[in-house]
């Protein structure tokens, strides 16, 4: 930023708190359940008690004759699939054919009231010709399995298949190869609001209005056409205040669907609250994954090469599958500076609820796997883990063998002050029994290069609206949904203009207002809409300029702007108000909207492979963790008791919201290393509440000190890259590093469980007694 002589405080790099914070700490927020319609009818679903089966007869006549019963639904009312991607849409609002996943909704109920609802749903009478239940890769995978797809052979979603390099010849080179397998538990996002949504259908326009707790309303929006068969412009979606996210509603979910259609045969306003159960029940949450890790080094630490086998438990349906089971592979590079890499993945199709993006997506589980057998080798060779990172940096700026681009990396940095604000040299192996350190590093995109939907439209586009009240409103698509990114383009918009928060009004997400945009997902928003709002408020500012220019008789070059005023360069007390110049602008024209839009130019989009549209980015950010646990040498549960987090994210545009990120990426990961697992029994989920899915509290919550790097990226707005998502997989690897640490245990499997560990340590003591005793190692 270019210092001033002025005394206002700039606009980004402040510690700003969230412009919408008030109304969310005060209550007065409204979420979509909040919303009250009189005349609403209740919905309710009625869901599949099978795993797997065809479908013979949905009869809902009894239903349909209850009194207070409005409208059901079923599967025939719908025959158009749906789905994120393009190319995988199998999933239907209601279910057609067969049935894929105990829960898989079935039916659907409007009714005057809940009473009503839950009483036609007992009406309703399913029957169906069981099949087998799949519900682990390897039984969906064996021989002679029933497909739960016809198109997809041997129940594989997709299967991946690259080789950058050579990577034969990095192993056979390399002093040591070492490879391990990790079995990674399927997680869930339990994002603090459950899934709602309320539809109403005008029945004499034949249109739909939405409001829902997505993150994509664009994608959203499109779904809702395609299923209703109905023109885009006869769908209006609205997203109110969003309780938490994390990648669970970056598609189009079937519940949304559904009370659209409800909302269509009802004639009128459909409202759709989902219990926690069933919040469960729709997913997307990160897949079961299993990781087969081999890596070459040299002697002295160098990375020689990489060979890694990701198979994936996808779920009943395709959602982000392919591009989950991409990234998994994709993003073992742009990090270290790895010269052969050799990728094959399997997503595989189950029949259990259909799995998706996940905070991290598809990055965490295979961070983990590389992180951890990184250590492993560090110790055999007789190194520090630190020096091994840093002997296979990146010399940034860099294409990597698979065509990323890296253009800013603060990765030395990272590991420079996690070393040092942990202590590491001074207390590494030297800390009392049952306590250890541990540490590990990730990286993550600033949005992905390429957009789900391919249509030639800037990737980002941004409204901005001055009229003669001297007040800017930005209006964009992109959803806010807890992270802040109104406040960033609040602020991004304010620094161009040099005015303040008082000046500026953020409205977002209602598409018959706002600008389309692709949503909030895989961190693009900070990067691409952010700028777009730089364009669009460089964009107005050159008309104020301009008309200031009229005004003080001289060039528009020679006016300077210093927010509420305007002025002849250097010329003390030539000043013009703010609120004369925008009269000024507004003479012959009236309200003034410009545009500002963000496009990722063709070099950054990837190489010519297939699959090479996923992984690339404009930008990275990375990230070095260190943990501090102590293991209960009795029950063997784990206590985290410090992060230390360096995150390099660019250039902080608001610390204090950068800082909140990071720890939630910390926290989540956390979860996943040491207590959170969804499980299933035949299909049916058992911790789908939460008592039994074990997040963690604030007992469990550590201590966590964040230290933002700058690396400053030459793409991002004001040097800005990804905030909240990079640090998430280096947490789960940096745990089990230091529970290793503290009890020589190494475990294969997550998350690190009591259970696990104490089988882990009596393993470990009978390999000690039999080595003492002359056995095999």
């Amino acid at each position: 930023m270019s210092p001033r002589d002025d005394d206002r405080q700039p606009m980004v790099g402040r510690r700003a708190p969230l412009i919408d914070g008030i109304e969310k700490v005060s209550g007065k927020a409204q979420y979509t359940a909040d919303f009250y319609h009189s005349d609403a009818y209740v919905g309710r679903l009625f869901r599949s008690p099978y795993a797997h089966a065809e479908i013979i007869s949905v009869d809902v006549s009894k239903a349909r004759a209850l009194p207070g019963v409005i409208a059901v639904i079923t599967g025939e009312d719908c025959d158009k699939p749906f789905g994120i991607i393009p190319i995988a849409q199998n999933e239907f609002p209601l279910s057609r054919d067969k049935v894929r996943y105990r829960g898989e909704p079935v039916a659907a109920v409007a009714a005057i009231d809940e009473a009503s609802a839950e009483a036609a749903l007992k009406l309703i009478d399913f029957k169906v010709k069981e099949l087998p239940g799949y519900f682990t890769a390897d039984e969906a995978r064996a021989e002679g399995a029933i497909l739960l797809h016809d198109d997809r052979p041997g129940n594989l979603e997709r299967e991946v298949h690259s080789e950058f390099g050579d990577v034969d010849a990095g192993f056979h080179v390399a002093d040591l190869v070492r490879e391990e397998t990790y079995d990674c538990a399927e997680v869930t996002h339990v994002h603090m609001e459950p899934h709602a949504s309320l539809a109403t259908y005008d029945v004499e326009r034949d249109r739909v209005t939405l409001h829902s707790v997505t993150q994509v309303p664009y994608y959203l929006h499109k779904r809702v056409a395609q299923c209703m068969d109905m023109d885009e412009s006869q769908v209006r979606v609205i997203k109110p205040f969003i309780g938490g996210g994390f990648g669970a509603r970056t598609e189009a979910l079937n519940f949304e669907i559904i009370t659209c259609l409800l909302a269509r045969s009802a004639g009128g306003t459909v409202r759709m609250k989902l219990s926690r159960e069933e919040t469960f029940l729709t997913h997307r949450g990160r897949p079961r994954t299993r990781v087969k890790m081999k890596i070459g080094m040299t002697k002295d630490g160098k990375m020689t090469a990489c060979d890694c086998v990701v198979e994936q438990t996808g779920g009943a349906f395709a959602g982000y599958g392919i591009v989950t089971i991409l990234y998994a592979g994709s993003l073992l590079n742009a990090i270290y500076d790895i010269p052969a890499v050799r990728y094959n993945g399997f997503r595989v199709y189950t029949n259990t609820p259909a799995c998706g993006a996940m905070r991290g997506h598809g990055t965490v589980d295979v961070r983990h796997a590389f992180e951890s057998v990184t250590d492993m080798m560090a110790e055999e060779l007789g190194l520090d883990p630190f020096v091994v990172r840093r002997t296979n940096l990146l010399n940034a700026p860099i294409r990597t063998i698979n065509d990323l681009e890296v253009t800013s990396y603060g990765l030395p940095e990272c590991l420079d002050w996690v070393e040092e604000a942990c202590g590491w040299k001074e207390r590494v192996g030297k800390m009392p029994k049952g306590k250890g350190l541990g540490m590990a590093c990730s990286h993550y995109v600033s949005g992905a290069a390429k957009p789900v939907h391919w249509t030639g439209e800037p990737h980002a586009v941004i409204n901005l609206k001055l009229d003669f009240d001297g007040g800017i409103t930005i209006l964009t698509g992109a959803s806010d949904i807890g992270q802040g990114s109104s406040t960033i383009l609040a602020q991004v918009v304010g620094e161009v203009m040099k005015v303040d928060f008082d000046r500026l009004t953020v409205i977002a997400n209602d598409s018959r207002i706002t600008p389309k945009d692709n949503g909030s997902y895989s961190s693009r928003v900070t990067f691409m809409v952010g700028n777009a709002a730089l364009e669009a408020a460089e964009n107005l500012k050159a008309i104020m300029i301009e008309a200031a220019a009229g005004k003080l008789e001289v060039k528009p070059e020679e006016v300077e702007c210093m927010g509420e005023s305007y002025r002849i360069a250097g010329q003390q007390g030539s000043d013009i108000p703010y609120k004369e110049v925008v009269a000024a602008a507004l003479v012959d024209t009236g309200t003034i909207t410009v545009k500002g839009t963000f496009t990722v130019p063709k070099k950054f989009q990837g190489g010519k492979y297939h699959g090479a549209g996923v992984g690339p980015s404009m930008a990275y950010s990375y990230s070095t963790l260190a943990a501090e646990v102590t293991v209960d040498e009795i029950t063997g549960r784990v206590i985290v008791d410090k992060i230390w987090v360096a995150h390099d994210v660019g250039y902080a545009l608001n610390p204090l919201s950068v800082e909140g990120q990071v720890q939630g990426g910390v926290w989540m990961g956390m979860g996943q290393a040491i207590s959170e697992e969804t499980s299933y029994h035949e299909g049916l989920p058992i911790t789908s509440n939460m008592l039994d899915y074990r997040v963690p509290t604030m007992v469990e919550s550590p201590d966590i000190e964040v230290k933002i790097i700058e690396s400053i990226d030459p793409n991002g707005p004001f040097g800005a890259k990804e905030a909240s998502e990079g640090c998430l997989s280096g947490v789960v690897p940096a745990i089990a590093n230091a529970v290793y640490n503290a009890t020589g245990v190494r475990l294969f499997e997550t998350p690190l469980t009591p259970e696990r560990i104490v089988n882990g340590q009596i393993k470990l003591e009978r390999l000690k007694k039999k080595q003492a005793a002359g056995g095999e190692s």
